[in-house]
């Protein structure tokens, strides 16, 4: 098993404890992973994202040209990283936030309201990244739902456990889109 996989979204949106989440779920499962967060101006608003290798074998090298997934949670996002992904991947959009005409349609995609999932369903804005980690684990099947829930109590701090159920309700909602 191989599955890589880049996130991407504006810096606030929680691109990065996506890829964390998806690096401890691999891992808690006995995969070995990489985990590649990308800091500078894009945390100021600009385009943030993270890499993600996920394999039953040694992984060569972390960096990620071709992936064979792709959560785009806004258009600079989509634009920046589309064209990368490899033939027969899968993109998860944020159709929130994301023109659907935006969206190459040669390309194996998933549109998926996030925000406004994370909004109306869960009440929460701020749990877009949960949604759209529970669509792309059902799309993409690297992981079971069980492993990147389970995940949580690992990546979410001890201080925000509290939030532990709001988090695995978004994630199911995700999961459960159709």
């Amino acid at each position: 098993m191989y599955y890589d996989v880049i996130v991407a979204g504006f810096g606030g949106q929680g691109v990065l404890l996506i890829g964390n989440l998806l690096a401890q779920a691999g891992m808690e499962v006995g995969y070995n992973v990489t985990f590649i967060p990308v800091y500078g101006a894009e945390m100021r608003g600009g385009t943030a994202n993270c890499t993600v290798v996920i394999s039953d074998s040694h992984i060569g090298a972390p960096i990620v040209a071709r992936p064979h997934g792709l959560i785009a949670m806004n258009t600079p996002s989509l634009d920046k990283f589309q064209n990368t992904l490899c033939e027969g991947g899968v993109q998860l959009v944020n159709s929130s936030l994301i023109d659907e005409n935006l969206v190459d349609k040669s390309k194996n995609t998933v549109l998926i309201p996030m925000n406004d999932i994370a909004n109306n369903d869960i009440g929460n804005a701020k749990l877009a990244n949960m949604v759209a980690l529970g669509a792309f684990i059902r799309a993409s099947k690297c992981l079971e739902i069980e492993a990147v829930k389970h995940a949580l109590n690992a990546v979410i701090s001890k201080r925000y456990h509290h939030l532990l159920e709001s988090n695995e309700k978004a994630i199911m909602a995700g999961y459960n889109f159709s």
